[in-house]
């Protein structure tokens, strides 16, 4: 099956979003299109989520091609053009520009729907993926018009989903979608395995025009930066977590896909980069190995 994973042309005019606004690298859909193409599906590459559902789709088979239309300036006219000579039977869009942005995403969703209209017909099967349908699974549905929503971490489930006929839909978890009028909800938020996630390769344009060092205040940037993650979900529950059922169980990833990732980034010229962990532990062997490259690193800690 061939795959187009989108990153919307993200614009935060009249927005109330307080995030960060600048291009990261979509992670989740890069881990989806290397799983894809494992399974023997077609994905071009790019956000965390993105890179890891471009990777997981990779490994799966599948064709998965990675169109990050915020990195490259693209509008949704030409985002349309780009994916109606891809030709792919589906189209992931994220609803959030990237797993930074989880925790306080755009509310409104009108770049999410302009683009799914935008899509229409020339997509193939249309899938959201972000925070957005992972809370209410059924207004998402309804307001973007799309064809399926997935409830939490995307890039396994996108796999599913490349492998499965429509009609058999009802044996897949944690997705949302319509069939015959009637709104189907099943099961809860994903939580992907970690040690399914390979470490991502990024192509050399993707890298050098990622100037953006996230939460960088310690010196004026140089060289390219990057996002890399170690682990995902948060190790307490606190009322101060607004992401109930998103990321929520702690899972490391196997420090060998870590550094190998990592190792791949700095042959590229990359000089910082930003772990994204919700919340980032001490772990000896990684700080370690950190400290033994030529590397600045930031993180978040609460």
């Amino acid at each position: 099956m061939k795959v187009a994973l989108v990153n919307p042309p993200w614009s935060f005019e009249g927005s109330v979003y307080l995030g960060c606004r600048a291009p990261h690298l979509p992670l989740e859909l890069g881990y989806a299109k290397a799983l894809l193409e494992r399974a023997g599906h077609e994905a071009p590459p790019l956000p965390l989520e993105l890179g890891y559902a471009k990777a997981l789709l990779e490994r799966a088979g599948h064709e998965a091609a990675l169109l990050d239309a915020h990195a490259r300036g693209v509008d949704l006219v030409a985002l349309r053009a780009e994916v109606a000579a891809l030709r792919p039977d589906m189209t992931a869009i994220a609803t959030a520009p990237s797993y930074l942005s989880w925790r306080c995403p755009p509310p409104e969703l009108r770049v999410p729907m302009a683009t799914a209209a935008a899509l229409r017909g020339h997509g193939g099967l249309l899938v959201a993926v972000g925070p957005h349908g992972s809370s209410t699974p059924r207004a998402a549905l309804r307001k973007l018009g799309v064809d399926v929503v997935i409830l939490g971490e995307c890039e396994e489930i996108l796999v599913r989903l490349a492998g499965t006929p429509e009609s058999r839909f009802w044996q897949i978890p944690s997705i949302a979608y319509r069939r015959n009028g009637v709104d189907h909800v099943q099961g809860g938020p994903h939580a992907a395995s970690p040690r399914a996630l390979p470490a991502l390769r990024w192509d050399d344009a993707t890298i050098a025009r990622h100037l953006h060092h996230h939460n960088r205040f310690d010196a004026v940037p140089e060289g390219p930066g990057a996002e890399l993650e170690a682990s995902r979900g948060c190790p307490s529950r606190g009322a101060s977590r607004a992401r109930e059922g998103l990321l929520d169980r702690f899972r490391r990833r196997p420090i060998e896909a870590v550094l190998d990732e990592l190792d791949g980034l700095l042959a590229q010229g990359v000089r910082y980069v930003y772990f994204i962990d919700e919340r980032f532990l001490p772990d000896r062997h990684l700080l370690e190995a950190l400290r033994a490259r030529d590397v600045v690193f930031g993180v978040q800690l609460r």
